[in-house]
């Protein structure tokens, strides 16, 4: 990945180029010492003058009116005005004309930036006199946000509305929200901070300055990542709008980097130093004001993407070249208009250009589907049968053969900050994390785009990372969550009625992904990486869990790598350095999992015999177990020595009813609830009432004893025999009201107990 830079060959600005925006995705907008304002077209790079401010105007910073939704409509106003700061202390609204509709006495002293927030109701503004200042739309003073005893060069909003600005050497951030806690304030560089940006998208922070040094910070003042020193003070710097890039600016330098802070790509254009860069809204093109009067206009090129033996690189703004690296064919796939997002996975390409998508069969290059788009795609997330496509409006389901599925909604959905973490898909299932509850994972279901529950799914931390599993029914769908704390936990998606079951498989997570052929789960854990080859073991045996992982050592992959795809055996990492590396996992697992898919369990023993692993018997047991085929569950749970289970599920072979069977293998599982239901559903009132006695529950058997009115003795006498064992007194008053009422005639009992047991033997004869 690359920048493909223009720059004319004599400036349209007499003076220094102070600041730049992007009013759509064709036209910029800059401003110079020279009081000019000029709109330039990005095909042409050709110039036309708005206006002429006055004299005494020199500007300093210039930010558009964001575009911002509303009920999923687009607001009209969305470009008709932007916030122009100036060194004589006032801040400006400037129409798209030209025309000066208000201004403001701001600051003492220049006013150095202003920075609407992500839904254009309020403007900060900072400058010399040290004032952080928030304003209304309109232009009045809402508040004093801050006072600093130095000049504030730089701020920005961070994703809930939370101010991020710069003082001297630190960074500050501040809440708006009154009797919040006090501020957050680090030191952030050696030298004073000139630049500094934080991302809706990925909440990640960025600064730079007179130390000739760029860094990266998570918003808890975390540094994620310090460049090296530079030659010059980092003069500007931007994140694109989906927070998976940035750029920096410096003297004759720009320079693009990955979110995690690696370089891609160095460009030195004549230009004196870049005072001020801007990303358009789709995150291909970049503008820069530059101190020598020129503007900087560049796109990036060279995107790569890798799916199996596919290789596709975006070789220029409208061309894709496509190679397949088993037989050294390719194909080149010409566009009308320029690419914004790409993604290849479950044998499909999806492209989407400025105006359409356009839907590729890695089989047929050549007769893309084609449909229209209405607005530009931020995200596309692939599954087996449709994709999903984002954009500023919400979120849009298709199939493969470009027929629209769905558009799954929620009140207070900000589609515009979703990415591959905050949302996932599969064959049947939607997962979108709330921006506004973090805690919260709003779960749809595909093809018509409803609520699978009346609730969302409620964690007891802050949501980081999730991902949908991608085979098997819709009933048996796994929802992997990563929190705050790093913990990693696997969620049921389908409740029937109940809550959502979670269950905790890890801690120390920084990265995870699916297998995209099986259910397996890859993840990296302090320093190890981890493969659980069948994580469904959680809600089936959960201590039979640390038997089906394989791990080893992930020091040879470097400090802090993630998992980018988990294709087959194979997994692929990005390393710190930005390069990728690549390890394999044993093909038996996979072969495992085609095996209990077809249910073929005799050649699923036999493959475990031959390999004589722990973690495939394991793995084995818990398939066997959850698909309550019990002779193999046996002998798998013999195979790695668990006795206890072996006998249990012995005596579940025993037992005469199916809904027998099945609701002791729910309770094998830890899910004495399933199990009842069970029962009760099969007419076994007398069967359930004993689980909880034998659970010692005895509140649930007294509660079922009466509502069903029957063997309401039996509880009474097991409760008393349980008392006198343990020489106790009773002092449960319902067992005491009771209790007066009922005789204990431990005859009658067992009479009573036979003869069920007989009715269910009867029961399986017929």
């Amino acid at each position: 990945m690359r920048l493909k830079t223009s720059l004319l060959k004599e400036p349209k600005h007499q003076d220094i180029t102070c600041c730049v925006a992007w009013t759509s995705a064709d036209e910029v907008y800059s401003v110079s010492d020279d009081h000019v304002i000029l709109s330039w077209n990005n095909f042409t790079s050709e110039a036309t003058k708005i206006t002429q401010l006055p004299n005494e105007v020199f500007p300093t910073d210039i930010h558009w009116f964001p575009r911002t939704t509303v009920m999923g409509k687009q607001q009209s106003s969305a470009s008709d005005f932007f916030a122009l700061t100036a060194t004589d202390g006032r801040l400006y609204l400037v129409s798209r004309t030209g025309k000066i509709e208000k201004k403001v006495e701001a600051h003492r002293g220049a006013v150095l930036s202003a920075r609407w927030n992500h839904d254009g109701t309020a403007l900060v503004s900072v400058g010399e006199d040290g004032q952080v200042k928030i304003w209304s739309r309109s232009g009045m003073l809402r508040s004093t946000l801050s006072q600093n005893s130095t000049p504030v060069y730089s701020v920005a909003w961070g994703p809930d509305n939370n101010v991020l600005y710069t003082n001297g050497k630190n960074l500050i951030i501040k809440s708006l929200q009154a009797g919040n806690a006090k501020p957050l304030q680090w030191k952030a560089h050696d030298g004073i901070i000139l630049k500094a940006d934080w991302n809706a998208v990925n909440n990640l922070i960025l600064s730079g300055g007179e130390d000739c040094r760029y860094r990266v910070w998570d918003s808890y003042g975390r540094q994620l990542y310090s460049s090296s020193t530079s030659e010059y003070p980092v003069t500007s710097l931007a994140w694109t709008p989906d927070g998976e890039l940035f750029a920096v600016g410096s003297f004759s330098t720009l320079r693009l980097c990955d979110k995690a802070g690696w370089s891609h790509a160095l460009e030195k254009p004549a230009t004196g130093s870049i005072f001020n860069i801007a990303w358009s809204v789709d995150g291909t093109q970049m503008v820069g004001a530059c101190g020598n009067g020129h503007v900087i206009f560049a796109h990036i090129i060279e995107r790569r993407v890798e799916w199996k033996q596919f290789e596709l690189v975006v070789a220029t703004r409208k061309t894709i070249l496509v190679r397949n690296v088993t037989d050294d064919s390719r194909e080149k796939l010409d566009f009308r208009d320029r690419i914004v997002k790409l993604s290849m996975a479950f044998n499909h390409l999806v492209v989407a250009t400025t105006s359409q998508c356009y839907v590729y069969s890695s089989k047929n290059w050549n007769t893309p589907m084609i449909f229209d788009l209405k607005q530009s795609v931020s995200l596309i997330v692939q599954a087996e049968k449709h994709f999903l496509l984002v954009d500023s409006i919400g979120i849009s389901l298709y199939s493969y053969e470009g027929r629209f599925l769905s558009s799954p909604k929620y009140v207070g959905l900000r589609a515009n900050v979703l990415n591959l973490q905050t949302v996932s898909l599969s064959n049947d299932t939607v997962a979108v994390r709330d921006k506004a509850d973090e805690k919260l994972v709003y779960l749809f279901e595909a093809h018509s785009g409803k609520a699978l529950s009346d609730k969302p799914l409620a964690h007891k931390m802050e949501v980081v990372e999730l991902a949908l599993d991608q085979h098997g029914p819709m009933s048996e769908r796994r929802l992997a969550l990563i929190d705050k704390n790093r913990d990693l936990y696997l969620a049921t998606v389908r409740t029937f009625g109940t809550a959502h079951k979670v269950m905790k498989l890890a801690v120390m997570i920084q990265s995870m992904s699916w297998n995209d052929d099986t259910n397996m789960l890859a993840a990296l854990q302090d320093g190890r990486f981890t493969v659980w080859v069948y994580p469904n073991t959680a809600f089936v045996d959960q201590a039979l869990l640390p038997k089906t992982i394989t791990e080893k050592d992930s020091s040879e992959f470097g400090k802090n790598p993630f998992i980018i795809s988990f294709l087959g055996n194979h997994v692929t990492l990005r390393r710190v350095d930005g390069s990728l590396v690549t390890t394999g996992i044993t093909p038996y697992p996979a072969i495992l999992h085609g095996y209990v898919s077809s249910a073929h369990w005799d050649e699923a023993v036999r493959l475990c015999r031959f390999v004589k692993e722990t973690f495939l018997w394991a793995s084995l047991a818990a398939m066997a177990a959850y698909a309550k085929e019990l002779a193999t569950a046996e002998v798998a749970y013999a195979a790695i020595d668990e006795a206890d289970k072996v006998n249990y599920i012995q005596y579940i072979k025993e037992l005469p009813s199916k809904e027998a069977r099945n609701a002791e293998m729910a309770l094998f599982g830890g899910s004495p609830q399933d199990a009842e239901g069970i029962l009760l559903q099969g007419g076994l009132v007398f069967r359930a009432i004993m689980m909880h006695i034998n659970l010692y529950s005895w509140d649930r058997a007294l509660e079922l004893a009466l509502k069903h009115k029957t063997h309401v003795d039996t509880v009474l006498g097991f409760r008393q025999r349980y008392l006198v064992k343990f020489n106790k007194s009773e002092t449960n008053k319902r067992f005491q009201q009771y209790a007066e009422g009922v005789d204990i005639d431990w005859a009658k009992i067992e009479a009573k107990i036979e003869m069920e047991e007989q009715k269910e033997r009867e029961g399986k004869r017929k």
